[in-house]
């Protein structure tokens, strides 16, 4: 009996742990290839991360779910060499706060327009990994003039849950396990599980260093993080619902890059996210899976920079 008792006692701690700790601080520096300044920045009351070098048109990279920064650390030098070139954490990811918000596409939005405000940029670029393609696509949207061109990396494309093919987010798109359990298994199995996941959206293996998978999982670690991740359950329908059904009353330039070996979606959903936005350019990029910015960077800032030209 008195076992059991305490190891209620020890799985109750470990459970409210996640919930309790303090926020790490935020490093003053993202260690790529080269040591760049991380900026911080207000907005609606909470503290956004961000990078921000180069100067001319501003050009927003705007990573996707679960994701962060670092999933464009291949960009950082190539384009901020022509552009200004801006990297946020997104509200409720990486360096950044994590209100307790639901997290609705409305909300996201209007965290993103008032980062644009706080840093009095007018109009930008918007180039969109998986999820975050949803959100520039949801900006050209609901805000097409504070946009002047889509890139749009391995997503968004409408019916998402019939085009996923990633076992892993279909499982976490179909659990209804409760926040602490998922922040537990997180806490115990985090490691195990962001390799398998990194296998699935990265075509080299070999890519995969344990530096890479380390921080990648120290990343994941970051307090109040799965409750954000978790309400992509509830917030998808909405995406589709709202914006989904409108993608072709997209009217910016767009460019569409995909990797041909993506796990997640395949470069079917690319071709015909192409052929529902008008005048849409859509980039193969063999040998590269569900992040083509990180595993093909030189082909992918080829792309981009000559689409931006």
């Amino acid at each position: 009996m008195l076992k059991r008792v305490r190891l209620a006692f020890e799985l109750a701690v470990v459970m409210v742990m996640p919930a309790c700790s303090s926020p790490l601080p935020i490093p003053p520096y993202f260690e790529a290839f080269e040591r760049l300044p991380i900026h911080t920045v207000q907005v609606k009351g909470e503290t956004m991360a961000y990078l921000d070098s180069g100067q001319g048109k501003a050009v927003i990279l705007i990573h996707g779910f679960g994701g962060s920064m670092w999933q464009w650390e291949h960009q950082q030098i190539p384009l901020s060499s022509k552009f200004r070139l801006i990297t946020p954490d997104l509200v409720g990811s990486g360096l950044s706060a994590k209100p307790e918000i639901d997290y609705r596409p409305e909300q996201t939005l209007e965290y993103f327009v008032g980062f644009m405000d706080a840093l009095k940029i007018e109009q930008a670029t918007l180039v969109g990994n998986s999820m975050g393609a949803g959100l520039a696509i949801g900006m050209a949207l609901a805000y097409p003039k504070r946009v002047s061109d889509l890139i749009l990396i391995d997503g968004l494309p409408a019916n998402v849950r019939e085009k996923l093919t990633s076992p892993s987010i279909k499982r976490a798109l179909d659990s209804s396990a409760p926040t602490w359990l998922v922040s537990l298994g997180n806490w115990l199995f985090g490691g195990v599980v962001i390799e398998s996941v990194l296998k699935e959206i990265v075509h080299d293996p070999s890519l995969l260093t344990p530096a890479v998978i380390e921080r990648s999982n120290r990343n994941r670690q970051r307090p109040g993080l799965m409750r954000p991740l978790m309400t992509v359950r509830d917030t998808l329908p909405l995406w589709e619902n709202g914006f989904a059904k409108r993608i072709p009353d997209i009217g910016h330039r767009t460019l569409i890059i995909w990797g041909e070996e993506d796990r997640v979606f395949p470069l079917s959903a690319g071709e015909e996210l192409q052929q529902r936005i008008n005048g849409a350019v859509l980039a193969r990029i063999p040998h590269a899976g569900h992040i083509p910015q990180w595993e093909r960077p030189d082909v992918v800032n080829r792309a981009m920079i000559e689409f931006l030209r």
